[in-house]
């Protein structure tokens, strides 16, 4: 990270992390400063302007963000802290203000949920849509067959800040991810000597006694029946949606050595 930061290379091991890690939180601080900046000078225009009750206001990502927790920086982790994404909305002729939605929501279900919003009748979303509309959920009517778990994919093996390939599966109460490490189309790579395979493993956690994940449950007796439920839904979910590595099989070799 430190190059990243312009850091001098001469300082010392603890002294070079210590000024690598100030100068890249301060830079996010201040990016998000600035965001914040412009979403009030928006908000102040729309008001001025009349429009303010007339206008859909969205604050999103697109993925959460570590800043040292579990000692890593970057978004490309199954971790809560990048795993979660913000997403506030601000429509008062159709939302109520304050309301929290506790449901799971991807970011596939985004554009559904705008064209909703934005009168498009659900007929008329495009056919290849894989998410859904979380307009009810917002107004507090979330439908029965609405989603309990979430699966994640990063594909690009050590391509960015040493992040391994992995999948995972999170539902409201835990969460089984898969690092299987490995390479799988050269052309994601521009610096091949980057992306040696890394030992696969399996991680669980117990969201509800472990919510930061420090405690990885995976291989222990009191969790098999948990982990042996959670990997059915991971693979039926991996089917589903279509991302079954049929053209990798060193991932299925990878599962093979991590049981």
């Amino acid at each position: 990270m430190g190059h990243h930061m312009f850091v001098d290379e001469k300082l010392s091991g603890k002294a070079y992390k210590r000024e690598a890690y100030q100068r890249y939180l301060k830079k996010f601080l201040r990016c998000v400063k600035g965001v914040d900046d412009n979403i009030g000078r928006l908000v102040k225009h729309l008001k001025d302007a009349g429009e303010l009750e007339n206008t859909i206001i969205i604050y999103t990502a697109d993925q959460g963000f570590m800043l040292g927790e579990h000692d890593y920086i970057d978004k490309r982790w199954t971790y809560e802290e990048s795993l979660r994404m913000p997403f506030i909305i601000r429509h008062p002729r159709s939302l109520p203000a304050g309301k929290v939605v506790d449901d799971i929501i991807n970011n596939v279900d985004f554009t559904p949920t705008l064209l909703d919003l934005a009168g498009v009748p659900g007929d008329a979303m495009p056919g290849q849509f894989q998410g859904r509309s979380f307009l009810p959920n917002l107004k507090g009517n979330t439908p029965a067959d609405w989603k309990t778990a979430s699966y994640y994919r990063y594909w690009m093996h050590m391509a960015h800040h040493d992040n391994p390939a992995h999948f995972g599966i999170r539902t409201k109460t835990h969460k089984l991810i898969f690092f299987y490490g490995r390479r799988l189309n050269p052309d994601w790579y521009w610096k091949p000597e980057n992306a040696a395979p890394t030992r696969p493993h399996w991680e669980l956690y117990d969201l509800r006694q472990d919510p930061h994940e420090m405690n990885n449950l995976y291989g222990q007796p009191a969790a098999a029946n948990v982990t042996e439920r959670l990997k059915k839904r991971l693979f039926a979910l991996r089917e589903e949606i279509g991302d079954t590595d049929e053209n990798y099989p060193e991932v299925h070799e990878a599962i093979r050595m991590a049981e």
